[in-house]
């Protein structure tokens, strides 16, 4: 862990600052949630995405679904891939996804394209081809996506339908 050379006052609440360049660095929004993380006489702060605790499962669906339609699955939360299948898994796998990706999961832009398309997956990473994206939303808020990604053909309604059962899933298990 290293030093940032920034201190800061406890309040009578108990609060702190975190300061903004800090914030705007790691990505932490207003309103998001923070794990606590103690160590000895450290106290350490991770952005909380109720996702990881799906990373398991999300890999597997994502995995089976790309054995059975040979479709490429990325299943992401609003920072990170956490799953991906196919020949982009090594590429993509817990990187950091792109802001276009980040925005259209906090918007919930549809992420549908009908026609041969570019998309930035990662910071400088893009790919071309047929992309289609359903959000994962729990309590209204569009918390994750799951994409899948074909490089020369069009996504079929059987693969759409898919997409939806996999995100149907996902919420209900995030719900829970």
């Amino acid at each position: 862990m290293k030093t940032t050379g920034v201190v800061r006052r406890i309040d009578e609440l108990g609060r702190i600052v975190i300061p903004k360049e800090i914030r705007r660095s790691l990505h932490i929004r207003d309103g998001e949630s923070l794990e606590i993380f103690v160590d000895k006489d450290m106290i350490g702060l991770k952005k909380y995405s109720s996702m990881n605790d799906l990373e398991e499962i999300s890999f597997a669906l994502s995995e089976s679904i790309y054995k059975a339609l040979n479709v490429t699955v990325l299943i992401m939360d609003r920072d990170e891939i956490i799953a991906c299948s196919g020949p982009l898994k090594k590429k993509y796998q817990g990187k950091r996804i792109s802001r276009f990706l980040e925005d259209s999961i906090v918007q919930k832009k549809e992420l549908n394209s009908i026609h041969r398309s570019k998309v930035e997956i990662s910071e400088g990473m893009i790919e071309d081809g047929f992309f289609y994206g359903e959000f994962i939303v729990v309590n209204g808020d569009s918390i994750g996506e799951v994409v899948l990604y074909e490089p020369d053909k069009s996504i079929s309604e059987t693969e759409r339908h898919i997409v939806t059962i996999v995100t149907q899933f996902l919420t209900k298990h995030l719900e829970q």
